[in-house]
């Protein structure tokens, strides 16, 4: 599908969660993504708001493994961003201190306006992927879309009278939409998209992704066990234009591209890189014997990449870096979401924490669940964990064993398939698709000031 319309895309670098968003939705770019809290039409004043929120973001992040102190302060942090419980389902439109302060910060300090003034007049739609640019476009009377970059979200995300607010949020999930429902945004401001996920992993008629599911599936199942009670599925869902349809398990494994293939994803905040460390002790001997390969996405922060690099030669593995082990990392974050698309399209296995990676098992990834960090991933988790695509993780000490045990069964292989049957993975071509039909936005809605 070729894309003529064209929007302003907002992102924000709080995480790597909203960029990656907004990098799958580049195809709509007017000239660039606008980075809300460090592109240079942004004041310094904004500037400093958005760097003490950050930092102090990932500094309780990482102090969350700290005995007593780092827990206790991740604790309070936790409270903050505390998300009600799902049920029972209630008005929860009431307004929140997170609400009142930052419209306080919007109205009385000015915040995000030069967002606001760069647009100015123009008809082109706005599309953000967090909460602070929209809540900004609201205040001033502006339509905006606002992508919703997790499965469950705080009150936060709302305005202050959402019932007669100017955003329309772009859902990735039932569950999120009934959030907002719950919030009182009203039910034609909330539109089902899915969370967008890169064009370069699905393809038209989602024929790379088919493509990738297939190899992956032989890796997954090295017994046949899923192949055999699946068969049928497998033919009609990922053949359905192959005039001659794997019949056997050996039939199948004609499709091999890869050996088995892990993809860890460090944290933005760099946190949970332990975590990797003990896996890759746990699995050096398949590394060694060249019978496993392992990615590392470490973002786009050198400290955190020069840091894996020593506790790797350290181990006693650098010679297998560029091998076995293959470290995804980028000076900016376009060369790194780059790299890590094209990973992932011979990943067997994605292993990370609950963030927004949870909804990349919609391109067919079994996801092993590190520990959550905040309230919103752990409904990420929960999610994943119902759609049966996610798996809590075992001793990362022990990972060969649990691993092989996880393979044996064939029970990775059907939550790669449960990923690809459950969880939605056309959002971008939604959300292309939405621009360029639904009329423009209004320039300006004044007097609403919601």
């Amino acid at each position: 599908m070729k894309v003529t319309a064209k929007a302003y895309i907002i992102s924000a670098n709080m995480g790597y969660g909203h960029q990656r968003a907004a990098y799958a939705l580049k195809g709509l770019v007017q000239d660039r993504i606008i980075t809300a809290n460090n592109d240079p039409i942004v004041p310094d004043s904004d500037n400093a708001l958005w760097e003490r929120a950050r930092i102090f973001y990932e500094t309780v992040t990482r102090l969350k493994e700290v005995p007593v102190v780092g827990r206790f302060t991740f604790d309070i942090y936790d409270k903050l961003q505390h998300i009600s419980p799902f049920f029972p389902f209630r008005d929860l439109s009431r307004p929140t201190y997170s609400v009142r302060r930052l419209r306080r910060l919007i109205k009385a300090k000015g915040f995000g306006r030069s967002l606001v003034e760069y647009v100015g007049d123009s008809q082109l739609p706005v599309i953000t992927t967090h909460f602070i640019p929209a809540l900004v476009f609201n205040y001033h009377g502006r339509e905006v879309y606002c992508v919703v970059t997790d499965t469950d979200i705080h009150r936060v995300w709302a305005s202050r009278y959402p019932r007669k607010g100017c955003i329309t949020y772009l859902s990735p999930c039932r569950h999120a939409s009934l959030r907002l429902r719950a919030y009182g945004v009203p039910h034609h401001r909330i539109i089902e998209t899915g969370f967008p996920l890169p064009k370069e992993n699905i393809g038209e008629r989602r024929s790379i992704l088919h493509r990738d599911l297939v190899a992956r599936l032989v890796n997954l199942d090295p017994n046949g066990v899923f192949f055999e009670n699946y068969r049928g599925v497998i033919r009609e869902k990922l053949f359905a234009d192959d005039s001659a349809p794997p019949t056997s398990f050996n039939d199948l494994k004609r499709h091999a591209t890869h050996p088995l293939t892990i993809t860890y994803a460090i944290g933005g905040a760099g946190a949970q890189g332990d975590i990797v460390l003990r896996m890759i002790k746990a699995l050096e001997r398949r590394l060694r014997e060249e019978r496993i390969k392992i990615n590392i996405a470490v973002g786009t922060k050198p400290e955190v990449k020069e840091w894996l690099e020593r506790e790797v030669e350290r181990i006693g593995l650098d010679n297998h870096v560029g091998r076995g082990i293959t470290i995804l990392y980028g000076d900016i974050y376009e060369e790194y979401y780059a790299a890590v698309n094209r990973a992932l399209r011979a990943t067997d296995i994605l292993w990370s924490k609950p963030s927004e990676v949870s909804f990349y098992t919609g391109l067919g990834l079994p996801i092993v669940m590190a520990p959550y960090i905040g309230a919103h991933e752990k409904y990420n988790r929960d999610w994943l964990s119902h759609l049966g695509s996610g798996y809590i993780q075992e001793d990362p000490d022990q990972a060969d064993a649990w691993l092989t045990y996880w393979l044996e069964d064939g029970r990775l292989a059907r939550a790669a398939l449960q990923g690809y049957l459950y969880a939605p993975c056309m959002g971008t071509y939604n959300i292309e698709k939405l621009i360029q039909e639904r009329p423009r936005p209004a320039a300006v809605r004044a007097g609403t000031r919601a």
